[in-house]
């Protein structure tokens, strides 16, 4: 293997912020999603307007949503950051919250009341974004006080000492919970309903698309989608059966749009491999998998704004919604939370899907198609650089060979040669400092979530790995953030590479365009074929 010295190009931090901030959010919700799906269940079926009505099991509706839903929710928070202890800490200060809330609620109520009997009451705010706040400051802050006595407390006596601290340390944090944090997310709940709703009354909600369709692409939307559109979609289906918050984001038909067009107008192998990725992005749910195909002509992602804002507007004006969020974005989770608000409801949502995807592959093929021959000029270049680096190689290589295959996904970047030896010298950043630290018994593939795109690349490397006779090397994935430094090779996404490296500086880390199929796989391969022969 070739080693080379030139550093990675990092990319700017405000971006790695975002994205590590996103994460978090991520890490909190995405855990709890069955609890989610289970209460958009009992919500289709038992509430008067479900297809079961029952008087009896309707009953667990509100107290699911307002409490259970925020609590897991804080403890999960507390948990990310301090274990068990910090997610005990985390849901006695959401209940805190909870009841802080419910206490205003009825207070405001109380006084509209009296000074007008006929004055409309304010519904419950459930706790969503006062979870995602008090769960990891109380788990971060109880680890902060349990560092100043470790050591000093006497045997015998540390049982007593970590339950009390945990138990008084909790009952602080409620009342922080009970009155600052549940006023600040009423209030907060209130402008965000409020714009909204007025973003509504003009219709002007298509227009968040200019926002989400790029930061999908950058890993940038779980703050959005997580931080408030979760939020704000649980409470507005809560009250109206069924949010199109949820669809503004999860909506798989602008991606299928753009892969679609890849199928019909791309070239070499983005043409080759956009089908399969198009099934796993559909069907699967893994978003991810078209986001490299956008970055590779940026151009493309005006495409990706014109679909979703097509699915938005359709979502708008026939009414349709889903009843609790689609996680993973699978065209099976959407139709899921659609029908569960009626089969005409159904319908308007895959309407929505169908009209994205279509909007989308219009406006991506004709982008393809002007830059068509451009790219093709840029794939003879890019082929000729693999050969010229081949020969300075002096031997045969796979992940070369592979190179040679994929061409065309790097010349759609239309700037000719230079971003292809960029990314040849990363490989061979990348494939000597692996021969050149440590054996690799442990590679994680890390993504935001720990689960979709990074779940898949894992099978693929272990496949591969597997067929080359080691299958004693472990191959897992995992969220960045739980990231530990145990790992000896790390494999992310390209926007996702910084991140890492933050969390495990010591690992071999390696990026890849997409984790479907890379040629850097085979490398790894042959980094391990020759550890083991040597």
């Amino acid at each position: 293997m070739t080693t080379a010295s030139t550093p990675t190009p990092r990319a700017g931090g405000a971006r790695v912020a975002v994205q590590r901030f996103g994460t978090f959010l991520s890490g909190m919700i995405m855990p709890n999603i069955p609890a989610l799906i289970a209460w958009g269940i009992f919500t289709m079926f038992f509430i008067p307007k479900g297809f079961t009505p029952n008087a009896d099991l309707s009953t667990i509706v509100g107290p699911f949503i307002h409490y259970l839903l925020p609590l897991v929710i804080g403890y999960t928070g507390g948990y990310m950051v301090y274990k068990q202890r910090g997610g005990v800490v985390g849901i006695i200060a959401t209940m805190g919250a909870i009841a802080g809330s419910d206490l205003l609620i009825a207070q405001f109520n109380a006084a509209a009341l009296a000074a007008n009997p006929d004055a409309s009451e304010l519904g419950q705010v459930h706790m969503f974004i006062g979870a995602m706040i008090l769960g990891p400051l109380a788990a971060w802050s109880m680890k902060r006080l349990d560092a100043l006595w470790d050591g000093k407390v006497r045997s015998g006596f540390e049982m007593l000492v970590n339950m009390f601290s945990a138990g008084i340390w909790g009952f602080v944090m409620a009342i922080i919970g009970f009155y600052p944090i549940a006023w600040l997310v009423n209030g907060l709940m209130t402008v965000l309903s409020s714009a909204v709703n007025w973003l509504v009354s003009l219709n002007l909600l298509p227009l968040t698309s200019i926002l989400i369709e790029p930061a999908k692409v950058l890993f940038l939307n779980n703050a959005i989608n997580h931080g408030v559109l979760t939020p704000l979609g649980l409470t507005q289906s809560e009250a109206e059966g069924k949010s199109i918050l949820f669809l503004l984001e999860a909506n798989p038909g602008p991606g299928l749009g753009l892969l679609l067009a890849f199928a019909v107008f791309g070239i070499g192998a983005a043409r080759a491999s956009a089908p399969g990725a198009a099934v796993i992005q559909f069907l699967g749910g893994i978003h991810e998998v078209y986001f490299p195909y956008a970055l590779m002509k940026p151009s493309l992602i005006l495409a990706l704004i014109a679909g979703g804002m097509t699915g938005v507007t359709t979502n708008m004006l026939l009414g349709g919604g889903l009843v609790f969020p689609a996680a993973p974005g699978s065209i099976f989770a959407v139709s899921a939370a659609a029908v569960a608000a009626g089969v005409p409801n159904l319908l308007v949502v895959l309407l929505s899907v169908v009209l994205a995807a279509t909007v989308t592959f219009l406006v991506a093929g004709i982008i393809l198609r002007a830059s068509r021959k451009r790219d093709l000029l840029a794939q003879d270049q890019f082929e000729a650089a693999v050969d010229k680096t081949a020969a300075n190689k002096g031997k045969s290589s796979e992940a070369l060979a592979g190179l040679r295959s994929g061409a065309a996904a790097n010349a759609a970047v239309g700037a000719g040669q230079a971003p292809v030896q960029a990314d040849l010298a990363a490989d061979s950043i990348a494939t000597g400092a692996l021969s050149a630290t440590r054996r690799i018994e442990n590679v994680v593939f890390a993504c935001d979530a720990g689960m979709g795109s990074s779940a898949m690349g894992a099978s693929v490397l272990r496949n591969k790995i597997k067929k080359a006779g080691y299958g004693d090397v472990s191959v897992t994935n995992k969220a960045i953030a739980n990231l530990d430094g145990s790992e000896d090779l790390v494999i992310t996404q390209q926007q996702l590479t910084d991140r890492a490296r933050g969390r495990t500086p010591d690992a071999v880390h390696v990026s890849v365009d997409n984790f479907m199929n890379s040629p850097k796989y085979e490398e790894v391969v042959d980094l391990i074929r020759d550890q083991h022969e040597s």
